[in-house]
């Protein structure tokens, strides 16, 4: 399986899909004994009414010497006893149900979820985003209300199948073969609905994916829709994506009423035999009339659990479809692997970072990084430089961790990022990415997020230390300001100044600032170059450079071309080499400059 995709799970058949799920949410089976116990009361209570009441018709009121009064109110009291303990254990066994099925599905949500977290970026970034929403929720809720509603009941169902046909054998053979073959073509069938509803409940699962996504993207993207005027193919596409859903839908539940329908001929048919049957057997005197009420009895508990059972399965095939997909996202591997307890921790303090004959390449697609063998020493700031599509951003996500080489190792002080505990390796290296993503909730939960146990008073002084404090009383509500959705009550240059302070925070031994300044606005320009200033002193930084003032206040300027390493050294040197990669990047750069200003 690539790496860039996850695991359907749609080819996991239906009793390995369960038995998998068990094993990913152990609460489910806590305790099935007692309720599995409790259930067999329920069924075997049942029983009892109808054997009451051929005892009553026969040897009650029909007793010889007339009625016996007193049977007759015995068998009336245990059929009330029956029936109040059926209904006693049948509370328990569902109350119990209810609580593990409820355990045992949020711990597969929080698995399922934590592991979102684990899958590579290009994993993720290759998964519509409503596809992976709709697996731990949507996925997650059909799988719920089959275990809640459906799961122990069909055992239950089956149960109660088998003890009324032992005890219609016991009246009647006849009978009892005329039930069984008036259902003998649903049961005949039920192999072939069940391929048919699995298949069709797939499509369904994947089509709710598929809609989640194409609602949630225009409404994330709604700025863009408005801009050009977009409304009417957006529209267009949801709509598509909403009628693919009913289309699959309503085939799925095209299947799901034949069958049900198909239960309620066999239902029919049973009764109207029985009748028939018996009354013929009745003037042979083969049969009393108490066993016939009593048969009557039998079918209709015979008839529900067949009805119900053909329902729940209906139901399972849709649940069991969502499972599968949950299940291939918690076995889809997570490629980047945390040594854990065996990683090796970073000492605190400015690291050197060495790419040995570094390789790269994004699934099925050529080398983006070839050869890549570079030493940084600890403490310099080293811009990275390069046309779009050069490599450069690849470099920041292999620093990082969050890709790893295709060959050869990213080294800090020596040590392989694949062997460095991922707790030791977030404190030491931070990333500030290319837009600071900002959570809706106010600047200070937001800013947390580089250290999540700061106070306010750490919070402003990292403000402080980046000379950001004007700025900082020029918000409504200081620190409480809420930054709205993706942080759309500030601009682009303000969300950057956010991550800023994240990575002052977090406090990090190596900066990577992955075209950092990419998005600022001229008026926050001078601002955000001082607190970059001052947040990289004393520390390694590596800085993907798109405006060309970053590489000429850096220590170092690697030029990157075609994926390899073309020019090192000192922007004053690197500008005067006559026709070199970083000279015409330069005067490009230069002449953009003088553009905008004329």
């Amino acid at each position: 399986m690539s790496t860039s995709q996850v695991d359907t799970g749609e080819d996991i058949g239906a009793i390995d899909t369960i038995r998998r799920g068990m094993a990913h949410s152990p609460e489910l089976t806590e305790g099935i004994r007692v309720t599995l116990l409790l259930a067999v009361l329920a069924s075997v209570g049942q029983i009892i009414v109808p054997i009451a009441v051929q005892q009553t018709l026969d040897h009650g009121l029909h007793a010889d010497g007339g009625p016996d009064v007193g049977f007759t109110v015995t068998m009336g009291l245990v059929a009330g006893l029956a029936i109040t303990v059926t209904s006693f254990a049948s509370y328990l066994m569902t109350t119990r149900l209810f609580t593990s099925s409820e355990r045992g599905l949020a711990t597969l949500r929080i698995k399922a979820f934590r592991h979102v977290h684990d899958l590579p970026l290009l994993t993720q970034n290759t998964e519509r985003r409503g596809a992976l929403v709709s697996r731990v929720t949507s996925d997650v809720d059909q799988v719920s209300q089959f275990l809640v509603f459906g799961g122990l009941l069909f055992i239950v169902s089956i149960g109660q199948i088998l003890v009324a046909t032992v005890v219609m054998l016991f009246y009647s053979w006849q009978l009892a073969i005329v039930v069984w073959l008036a259902f003998a073509p649903l049961f005949l069938s039920l192999r072939y609905f069940q391929r048919k509803l699995s298949a069709a409940y797939g499509t369904v699962r994947r089509q709710v994916g598929i809609m989640l996504s194409a609602i949630s993207e225009p409404v994330v993207g709604a700025a863009v829709v408005r801009s050009y005027a977009v409304e009417d193919r957006t529209q267009a596409r949801i709509d598509d994506a909403i009628d693919e859903y009913k289309s699959a839908s309503t085939r799925a539940q095209g299947f799901t009423a034949f069958s049900f329908s198909l239960g309620g001929v066999s239902a029919g048919l049973a009764n109207a035999g029985v009748i028939v049957v018996g009354v013929w057997l009745g003037f042979a005197d083969e049969i009393t009339s108490g066993e016939v009420v009593a048969f009557a009895f039998l079918v209709t508990l015979f008839v529900g659990p067949v009805q119900m059972g053909t329902q729940i399965l209906t139901d399972a095939q849709n649940a069991i479809a969502g499972w599968r997909r949950v299940i291939g996202i918690l076995e889809t591997p997570a490629d980047l692997v945390d040594p854990g307890e065996d990683g090796k921790v970073l000492p605190r303090r400015p690291v050197d970072v060495r790419f040995e004959h570094v390789d790269f390449a994004y699934p099925g697609g050529p080398l983006v990084l070839r050869d890549i063998d570079l030493q940084i020493a600890a403490g310099t700031r080293l811009a990275i430089v390069g046309e779009t599509g050069s490599g450069k951003s690849t470099f920041a996500k292999l620093l990082t961790r969050l890709m790893d080489p295709a060959a050869g190792a990213v080294r800090l002080d020596g040590v392989d990022l694949r062997e460095i505990a991922q707790d030791s390796l977030r404190r030491s290296v931070v990333l500030v990415p290319q837009e600071g993503f900002l959570f809706d909730d106010d600047l200070a939960a937001n800013l947390r997020y580089g250290r999540l146990e700061a106070t306010d008073a750490e919070l402003i002084a990292a403000v402080e230390v980046l000379g950001l404090s004007d700025w900082l009383a020029t918000l409504p509500r200081g620190l409480r300001t809420r930054v709205g959705q993706r942080g759309e009550s500030m601009s682009a240059g303000e969300r950057q100044l956010v991550a800023l302070v994240r990575a002052q925070l977090a406090d990090p031994d190596l900066l990577v600032l992955d075209e950092a300044t990419s998005a600022v606005d001229p008026a926050l320009e001078m601002r955000i170059g001082l607190a970059l200033e001052r947040l990289m002193r004393g520390r390694t930084s590596v800085t993907i450079a798109h405006r060309l003032s970053t590489a000429e206040s850096a220590d170092e300027v690697v030029v990157v071309d075609r994926g390899r390493v073309v020019q090192r050294g000192p922007h004053a040197a690197l500008v005067r080499e006559p026709g070199s990669v970083y000279a015409g990047l330069h005067a490009s750069w230069v002449a953009q400059q003088g553009s905008r200003s004329a």
